[in-house]
């Protein structure tokens, strides 16, 4: 704990007692090159936008609005491995309760806290959304910053879901949420005019992987913040129990997905390595129940991908 405290700044103690249920976890170097690998992933996004924006024609406004979505969807999924980052390393409560910002929230980020890097970068989701809609007032648009504002406030209830203080439903729908924001960008990037509504009532393929994501999210909620699962054959305890629905709900993402071969070969056998991840995750869990590690973004990078396998149809 010596290199998280001389992290901090010198007001931290003052700081922890103002946040409610506030937990600092350790800052390690694993840590540290991950934040910077996020980092670069951020300008990845930023970048990849202009780089659409300049190379498109059109009016201006087209092209502004075309750059901005290229990045929307960029941050997007910055901010779900994010989400990702911060359970596998114990930063889920290190700013405490207090929703959205807190003291040197910038300045935290910087030094490498995902909690604070996650609250920074959803700031940028909200204003990118805002600017889509401003600016090209759509279907998606419009519901893509709905979304958002949804999201955010399901966020607030994650922490109390973390400090035993709210079910384990809000931390589910909250997981659901991000994954909603994040699809209805790709959508309307991979297929401008298309309604998202319409694109994800008729995609079957997706009902499935977001029931697995809705109980993936309730399983870190049961369980609550630094808690064990504990093995089982027989679920015995409402997070084991959970755990049991959430790989049922895999094991029917593989089903689905594997009835519609080959209409999705890339997300079939996705799913099926997805499903091994799960059970390492479930071991690092118990093994380290503050801070399972890498292997949780890990398995959030597998349903990132398979998202986009199935939106994109990769082959």
């Amino acid at each position: 704990m010596s290199s998280v405290l001389s992290d901090r700044p010198a007001a931290a103690p003052a700081a922890a007692e103002a946040l409610p249920h506030a937990v600092e976890p350790e800052m390690t170097p694993l840590v540290r090159r991950i934040g910077k690998g996020i980092g670069v992933a951020l300008a990845a996004a930023v970048l990849a936008g202009l780089w659409r924006g300049l190379d498109s024609s059109g009016p201006l406004l087209e092209r502004v609005v075309a750059g901005l979505a290229v990045t929307e969807v960029g941050l997007a999924m910055v901010l779900i491995l994010l989400g990702s980052l911060v359970e596998g390393f114990g930063y889920g409560l290190s700013l405490g309760t207090k929703w959205p910002y807190t003291r040197n929230i910038v300045v935290l980020m910087l030094r490498g806290d995902p909690e604070a890097a996650h609250r920074v970068v959803a700031t940028m989701v909200g204003l990118v959304a805002l600017a889509l809609a401003l600016l090209s007032p759509t279907v998606n648009t419009i519901s893509g910053l709905s979304l958002i504002v949804v999201t955010a406030l399901f966020g607030m209830g994650t922490l109390y879901v973390l400090a035993g203080r709210a079910p384990a439903l809000v931390h589910g729908v909250h997981g659901l949420l991000a994954y909603g924001v994040f699809l209805t960008y790709l959508t309307n990037l991979a297929y401008p005019g298309m309604n998202f509504w319409t694109f994800l009532y008729y995609q079957g393929a997706l009902h499935a992987l977001l029931l697995a994501v809705l109980l993936g999210g309730m399983t870190t909620g049961q369980r609550g913040f630094g808690t064990a699962i504990g093995s089982f054959v027989q679920p015995r305890k409402a997070s084991q129990w959970t755990v049991a629905a959430h790989v049922s709900a895999a094991l029917i993402l593989v089903a689905t997905l594997g009835w519609m071969m080959p209409a999705f070969p890339v997300a079939f056998y996705l799913a099926v390595t997805q499903v091994a991840v799960g059970f390492l995750l479930f071991h690092a869990v118990n093994l380290k129940p503050k801070d399972p590690g890498i292997m949780v973004a890990f398995h959030q990078s597998m349903v990132l991908l398979m998202s986009l396998a199935i939106v994109l149809h990769w082959h």
